[in-house]
């Protein structure tokens, strides 16, 4: 299992919401674009995803016209898809940009420490919590059973700024990113919020994941029509325009 523990200088996340006309277009980009995402100058990692509404997991859950991709870069100043997000940005009708910087990160995705093994920094920032796992096949069922309760919970958790579900198959690969006010807010959840907690306790017993990953990162900017990122209204205007004023 390759393993790498330096941490990236920055982290960006792209989203893109494609209309309906360009679906074939969409997927036929990302039959496409994830070898040539990986092969772009400074890129240390990368992937391309589907993504889902966050409400739940599997096919059901699917957004078709959202797709994003997370990539590691070597240099602070990376951050240019080049022909990759140009053909992208033909078919979208909106798309975002977060800057992000490691906070922490345990586990791995795809035998890879993609976000190295960062210290555990502290940010008065918005943070962005992702979370990754490969299912086992056989307890797949019980872990899309135990979800509902918490997915309802996090809609309304305070301090949550955006949500939403991606993956790297309709079934088996899944994950989430969000978006919190600040850490506090996001520990509060993680840690304190009763559903949250049964699921963290069952996870053991239950061994839901073959592989998982879990980060948190410094916001450092967003970029582009927030709403694509499924921004939770007027709750995190002030926290969303402060992270974009440091781009």
């Amino acid at each position: 299992m390759a393993t790498r523990s330096d941490v990236p200088p920055l982290v960006t996340l792209h989203v893109w919401r494609v209309p309906r006309r360009a679906l074939g277009r969409a997927l036929l980009r990302m039959a496409r674009d994830p070898r040539r995402l990986r092969a772009l100058p400074g890129v240390r990692f990368a992937k391309l995803l589907g993504t889902g509404t966050g409400t739940g997991f599997g096919p059901g859950d699917a957004d078709l016209t959202r797709y994003a991709a997370v990539v590691a870069w070597d240099d602070p100043a990376g951050g240019d898809l080049g022909a990759v997000g140009a053909a992208w940005a033909r078919i979208a009708a909106g798309s975002a940009r977060v800057d992000l910087t490691p906070l922490t990160s345990r586990g791995y995705w795809s035998g890879q420490t993609p976000f190295g093994a960062p210290s555990g920094g502290r940010t008065d920032a918005p943070v962005l919590a992702l979370t990754r796992a490969r299912l086992r096949p056989a307890r797949t069922l019980t872990f899309w059973r135990a979800v509902p309760p918490v997915a309802r919970e996090l809609a309304a958790a305070p301090g949550l700024l955006a949500r939403f579900g991606i993956g790297e198959a309709p079934v088996g690969w899944q994950g989430t990113v969000t978006v919190w006010r600040t850490e506090t807010a996001l520990t509060g959840f993680a840690y304190r919020q009763p559903e949250h907690r049964a699921v963290i306790a069952r996870t053991p017993a239950a061994r839901w994941y073959a592989e998982e990953l879990f980060a948190r990162f410094a916001v450092r900017g967003i970029s582009g029509d927030r709403a694509v990122l499924g921004w939770q209204g007027s709750g995190g205007g002030q926290a969303g325009r402060s992270a974009e004023g440091e781009r």
